[in-house]
């Protein structure tokens, strides 16, 4: 569980499920709890099977489909989402070409800056970016953030530690 949230950080959902799980267990210990923990373990177990395989349903693999999920919203049809994915691509791919060529980019601003402001601008752009038609300016900008922050997180080095033993 700790290297799926790892390597995406928006399954921190099930981190709380487990944590969940676990504290009513240790709230009663009799038999039918302890019967009710089990089939929801089992469940959970499934669920994170599921979750792993998820990349594969979506043609991803797990790094864009960590920036993927970070970009996508409710209520997109087909075509938005098959354009988010080739987003989710192309960013994760421009990203990681210019961070091999940044020392230590993390300890230094305007090395930071510079990582900012390409994902703003590869989203703001309507060629490239986000569909123009579905995110407002402010999406824009948490998207940014939110993108800049996992990239931060995950990539002191590329090839990114946290993907390493994914590839």
């Amino acid at each position: 569980m700790e290297r799926l949230i790892q390597r995406n950080p928006l399954r921190t959902d099930f981190q709380w499920h487990y944590e969940e799980i676990i504290a009513e267990y240790n709230k009663e210990k009799d038999r039918q709890n302890i019967e009710a923990t089990f089939e929801a373990l089992l469940k959970f177990v499934e669920d994170l099977d599921e979750e792993e395989s998820r990349a594969v349903r979506e043609e991803l693999d797990e790094e864009t489909l960590a920036i993927f999920d970070l970009l996508k919203k409710p209520d997109l049809d087909a075509k938005d989402i098959k354009k988010i994915k080739k987003v989710a691509k192309e960013l994760l791919e421009i990203l990681k070409a210019k961070l091999k060529d940044l020392y230590h980019w993390q300890d230094r601003e305007p090395s930071r800056d510079t990582i900012k402001v390409m994902i703003r601008d590869f989203l703001w752009n309507e060629t490239t970016g986000l569909p123009v038609n579905f995110y407002t300016d402010n999406e824009v900008e948490k998207k940014t953030e939110e993108v800049f922050y996992h990239i931060y997180r995950a990539y002191p080095t590329v090839p990114s530690p946290y993907y390493a033993v994914a590839n």
